[in-house]
């Protein structure tokens, strides 16, 4: 059914739910020339299914809801799949670096798969990941304070943000929400978004580790421009076409 033989509210409102399931994100205006009815309608329209949780409004339009699991939860999703991640993403460490490790579980993996007595400096918000390097040789840690939040699983805010920008880093490895091959990196929390954003301009490099569904998701925050991304990791499966678009980009990437 094209969208212009849609009339009624409730029809108008399901093929919204469609193609906010395939893309996972609609634009108000593009809806409304799409419908020939006004933005308004389609506000109204996305009220409604915001409402009942199935999308998130931002401005211009709306998200598919993607509710994000506390971290403790997301330490169990997908776990060899982040183990694999980790290791490639490991393999571009250098000795005597210094890395910006942000919280998130791909993280925590990163972090039991640095290799040891390199000299490594690993600066975190995330006691899970300062808790897999502590004690092990070749690794001094450095904790950074502040509130954490126990659904990311790490530190942020005003403090946190000022103790990363006195640091220069070699590498930074923030924690991915959602990428875009156009817009970059994207993030659910204001607070996180300014934190990545303090890391990743600390930092010389940016390594993205990104699972499948991090590579065509949707999230409300614009945290740094895709030039930002220097690497990024996938799986070995992950879509060519999609992983294409990265390249020409201008992002190296890695299997």
């Amino acid at each position: 059914m094209n969208a212009t033989d849609v009339t009624l509210p409730r029809e108008r409102q399901q093929w919204i739910l469609e193609r906010l399931r395939r893309d996972g994100r609609v634009v108000a205006a593009d809806l409304a020339q799409a419908f020939r009815v006004s933005e308004d309608s389609i506000r109204r329209d996305l009220r409604d299914l915001a409402s009942q949780g199935l999308c998130r409004r931002v401005y211009g339009g709306a998200l598919l809801a993607q509710p994000v699991a506390p971290l403790g939860e997301r330490h169990h999703e997908r776990v060899e799949l982040k183990r694999s991640l980790a290791r490639a993403a490991a393999s571009l460490v250098g000795e005597r670096q210094i890395l910006f490790i942000d919280a998130g579980s791909t993280n925590t993996a990163l972090a039991h798969a640095l290799p040891e007595r390199r000299d490594l400096t690993v600066v975190t918000n995330a006691p899970d990941v300062a808790m897999a390097v502590l004690g092990r040789p070749g690794f001094e840690v450095m904790l950074l304070g502040g509130r954490i939040d126990p659904r990311i699983g790490g530190a942020i805010g005003s403090r946190t943000v000022r103790q990363a920008q006195d640091i220069r880093a070699d590498l930074c490895f923030p924690g991915v929400c959602a990428l875009d091959p156009v817009s970059g990196l994207w993030t659910f929390d204001e607070e996180e978004t300014v934190f990545k954003q303090a890391i990743v301009e600390a930092s010389g490099e940016t390594v993205a580790i990104a699972t499948p569904d991090k590579l065509v998701a949707s999230a409300t925050h614009h945290t740094v421009p895709i030039t930002a991304i220097t690497h990024l990791v996938v799986a070995e499966d992950a879509d060519e076409a999609v992983v294409e678009r990265y390249r020409e980009a201008g992002v190296t990437v890695h299997r």
